[in-house]
């Protein structure tokens, strides 16, 4: 591989009132390279519990002037961020490359996910005009408004997997609606996260966007707990999602949580089965090494079809090169780390030894760069017991359980016999059917013949049941859950 000059590791600090500075004491961490573990990729700044009450105390002393400008005028700077978020090309390929170094994912992916992160700002921009309007209720008995105010300091909590993404579902909202903002990015994804939010940070007032990198165990619970912050959005597993719910409740902070998933496919036996139907089936699962909370994780195909969906999607795996995700020839990058990677190992070798068919495909472009790094091929295991945890957890890498049914009705049961409730996806040429069984699937997004991030509506509020999370992100009703309803009353025909 051409090592490039922009390789050469890198040192981002954190972003507080208005200035990019060093944690307390200098603390750094080392970030290397999940394709090869031995590269270090750059020092990201340490926060302390010290940071963190700095930070908050700076989001929390702009928060009067920032929530008195109107939709407008915050949608002005929505939008004047969107627009330098990509007025400079080579700075935009230097983040993403740097971004694919650090995280994993395929060049491809990240330039992705870093040029169209301003699209989502731009998009909040555009409800200004509808966030402006209030309700009102005439009498008798009274006349009412219905208004809504923002809550004051947010704390915004990304993981590894999609940060950029993730944060453009949560952190132009918490904008939008007024709130000032304190970002803590993954410990594992933080040096791209950290230069793209100090580039947005700086074209808001001193305050208004604060950044920390840092231990989640660390500053994790300080920043949750500050009896500054007004609201919480965390983005992550089940298990923190829960001790932070905890944490918040210490001070009643209310949270919205988008957990983990494990997303069901139905195949129904009218489904269209071309090569575009199986790529899509391809990177509803496999996008990002499978490391994205709304993959497809669990593929349900009529009996019918079950021969055919195995042997198109055998096709494309097979076509698939796994190794760097900088060289042009990659489709499939690492799992971003070695504990994720265990994860899957252990996941995959279980489904094994209960006597599953577990099929590993795809093309090792340099095999000791596989050996030695954080790599696991596309990854089918056919048939295997319901039980296992290749069926009933949710994988998060590259490995997809595939099993028939009989009737739909048995792929409705089958689909919502998860304590999962995140996505889910209909594929049949019937959207009269398609909408029907959708609308009978425990799940939040309910994607048809696609699946995943390709597929996804950004208008459209994002968020899931049961142990997927509380509330919502992204849309118009994700700038909502970053407000509170304030009622205003009095004598009839005085307000309306």
């Amino acid at each position: 591989m051409n090592i490039h000059v922009d390789d050469a590791p890198i040192t981002t600090g954190l972003f507080i009132d208005g200035k990019s500075r060093p944690a307390t004491g200098e603390r750094t961490y080392d970030i290397f390279n999940p394709a090869r573990p031995e590269e270090l990729v750059g020092h990201a700044a340490a926060a302390s519990k010290s940071d963190v009450n700095d930070a908050v105390q700076a989001a929390h002393n702009a928060f009067p002037a920032w929530a008195a400008l109107s939709y407008d005028e915050r949608a002005d700077y929505l939008s004047r961020i969107a627009e330098h978020l990509v007025a400079n090309e080579e700075d935009v390929a230097s983040r993403s490359r740097l971004f694919c170094r650090e995280h994993g994912k395929i060049l491809k992916e990240t330039l992705l996910e870093m040029s169209r992160l301003g699209d989502r700002f731009q998009l909040t921009a555009s409800y200004a005009d509808r966030l402006a309007k209030d309700e009102e209720l005439s009498g008798p008995p009274f006349d009412t408004i219905i208004t809504r105010q923002p809550r004051g300091v947010a704390a915004l909590i990304v993981p590894w997997n999609w940060p950029l993404s993730i944060l453009g579902a949560k952190l132009p909202q918490a904008l939008m609606a007024g709130n000032t903002v304190v970002v803590k990015p993954s410990h594992n994804s933080a040096l791209a996260p950290a230069l793209t939010l100090e580039k947005m940070a700086k074209m808001l007032p001193p305050g208004v966007l604060n950044v920390l990198t840092g231990s989640a165990s660390e500053i994790g619970d300080p920043l949750v707990s500050h009896p500054l912050v007004r609201f919480v959005n965390f983005t992550g597993s089940v298990d923190v999602g829960r001790h932070v719910m905890s944490v918040a409740a210490q001070n009643l902070t209310p949270v919205t949580l988008e957990l983990g998933g494990n997303d069901a496919a139905i195949i129904c036996a009218d489904a269209k089965l071309d090569p575009g139907a199986f790529m899509r089936m391809y990177m509803g699962a496999f996008m990002s090494s499978g490391q994205i909370c709304m993959a497809l994780k669990r593929l349900y195909v009529h009996k019918s079809r079950y021969d055919d969906v195995v042997a198109g999607l055998t096709t494309v795996c097979n076509k698939m090169v796994v190794g760097d995700g900088l060289l042009a020839d990659t489709n499939m990058g690492p799992v971003n780390n070695a504990k994720q990677h265990r994860t899957i190992r252990g996941i995959i070798e279980q489904a094994r030894a209960a006597g599953s068919d577990i099929q590993e495909l795809g093309q090792i472009a340099d095999q000791n760069l596989y050996d030695n790094g954080y790599f696991q091929r596309p990854t089918l295991a056919l048939n295997p017991d319901p039980g296992l945890d290749i069926v009933r957890e949710e994988q998060f890498g590259p490995a997809l359980p595939i099993l028939p049914f009989e009737s739909e009705d048995d792929a409705v049961a089958m689909a919502n016999d998860s304590r999962f409730g995140l996505c889910s996806s209909v594929w049949t040429p019937d959207y009269d059917r398609a909408v029907a069984l959708a609308r009978r699937l425990e799940a939040g997004y309910t994607y048809l013949n696609a699946h995943g991030p390709a597929a996804q509506d950004s208008r459209g509020p994002f968020g899931g049941f049961k142990d997927s999370g509380i509330g919502r992100n992204l849309g118009y009703e994700g700038v909502i859950q970053f407000q509170g309803h304030h009622s205003i009353s009095g004598p009839p025909g005085t307000l309306c």
